[in-house]
């Protein structure tokens, strides 16, 4: 694939009226969206083999199990596609349906899902303590299944606990 040229801020000496060069080089910012585009292709054909063995599966366990995973790959594929968007808009001037917005504009219900926001803190870190002691309780059971869900359950809890710190942050900073 041919690279193509763009024009760059030059880096002349300091005084030189020199307003741009053309250079082959490309953007961290365009290197990263290619980045994210290729692992974009990459997860859509894992979730096509996901759903199509999840489809030919008979045994209930194991499509249980796959259907937790499919959900999860289409989460990513998901996100991925619209970190890959958020990009390519900002690169282009274009706004793509699915691109991420309004970090920066949280409007008059800022307070309110300040609030909201520090009540589900507070039940993710409550479930998380419930599910360890589940995790305890259960340990002997059905050969390690429940302790399987249950400490997916936590790392979920964990990671809905670091979305809402970050939403928390960018609330009480805007």
């Amino acid at each position: 694939m041919k690279r193509q040229r763009r024009l760059i801020a030059g880096k002349e000496a300091s005084g030189s009226k020199t307003v741009g060069v053309i250079s082959d080089q490309t953007s961290e910012v365009e290197r990263l969206m290619k980045e994210f585009e290729s692992h974009e292709t990459h997860e859509a054909v894992y979730v096509r083999r996901y759903r199509e063995m999840f489809q030919r599966m008979q045994n209930p366990l194991v499509k249980f199990l796959l259907e937790l995973i499919l959900a999860d790959e289409e989460k990513h594929h998901t996100v991925i596609r619209a970190m890959t968007s958020t990009l390519k808009g900002a690169l282009t001037w274009t706004r793509f349906e699915n691109a991420i917005e309004g970090l920066y504009n949280l409007g008059e219900q800022k307070d309110e899902i300040l609030k909201v926001t520090e009540d589900f803190m507070r039940a993710e870190k409550k479930e998380i303590v419930e599910y360890r002691k589940l995790m305890r309780a259960t340990k002997r059971y059905y050969q390690g299944l429940f302790t399987l869900f249950l400490a997916a359950m936590i790392h979920d809890s964990e990671k809905h606990v670091e979305i809402l710190e970050f939403l928390r942050k960018q609330l009480k900073s805007a």
